[in-house]
């Protein structure tokens, strides 16, 4: 290859798709950002508190090849988070997915849910997705991915869950409308309902006989790996351009 062929691949070369994970310092958050920094992408990897773990997750994504920062900020806060997507975009140059992993699962029998704690989950869950799905509508760039994350237990009526089902079936709501709202724009909205994953978020608090029970419920009689979500992440933020408007279940065929 020439000099001046040399010159004119790296002037026409397409600069590489750019994403961000909201929670993406740990469980499925760091696993998909880890695996969206394989695919090429640029990745945004956020924390609400913990900046050591987020700095971790870019450690790993940078040793491996890839190109990572990390931003924090509340994401029920518009404007933390509107501080975020433009650092971004200053980073980067623009966003092209987000991936809104972020939120929080406080269990309870309804008779005796403790209305603050209620209160602390519906920010983060449903004005969250609200916040963080907003700003994706406005700056996400034509041919991107938005993706919510869901649930699994709005279908299986777990008791103890009503809470935190609730504040999903919200998200998949948003989810749906978005995706119609943003008529002509080419970009795509979907949402993530895993099932039982191995996380410690899921796995905090359940005794063996719990975890046990939760694993032989799938037909593939295991739980799920955060790389068995991540694989759909991969998927819908890339090659699944036709796949809109959808609530995606990845639980192994439990429901």
């Amino acid at each position: 290859m020439t000099d001046a062929t040399s010159t004119e691949a790296a002037l026409t070369a397409v600069p590489p798709r750019v994403a961000l994970v909201t929670g993406g310092s740990g469980g499925i958050g760091r696993v998909s950002a880890e695996r969206l920094a394989a695919d090429g992408m640029s990745v945004a990897v956020h924390y609400a508190g913990n900046r050591a773990r987020a700095d971790e997750v870019v450690a790993a994504i940078t040793a491996a090849g890839g190109s990572a920062i990390a931003v924090g900020g509340d994401v029920a806060d518009e404007v933390a988070m509107a501080a975020v997507f433009a650092r971004v975009e200053e980073a980067f140059g623009g966003i092209d997915v987000v991936v809104h992993t972020a939120g929080q699962m406080l269990l309870s029998p309804l008779v005796d849910f403790d209305l603050d704690a209620l209160d602390a989950m519906l920010r983060t869950n449903i004005r969250g997705t609200v916040v963080v799905d907003q700003l994706a509508a406005r700056r996400v760039r034509s041919g991107g991915a938005i993706i919510n994350f869901s649930s699994t237990v709005t279908r299986l009526a777990i008791p103890g869950y009503t809470g935190y089902a609730a504040t999903k079936g919200a998200v998949d709501a948003m989810t749906l409308i978005l995706a119609r709202e943003l008529r002509g724009r080419d970009i795509t909205v979907n949402a993530i309902a895993p099932g039982p994953t191995a996380t410690p978020l899921f796995l905090d608090g359940k005794d063996d006989a719990t975890i046990a029970a939760l694993s032989a419920a799938p037909p593939l009689e295991r739980l799920g790996r955060p790389e068995d979500i991540a694989e759909q992440v991969a998927f819908l933020a890339g090659p699944a351009r036709w796949v809109n408007g959808q609530v995606v279940y990845v639980n192994g065929g439990i429901a």
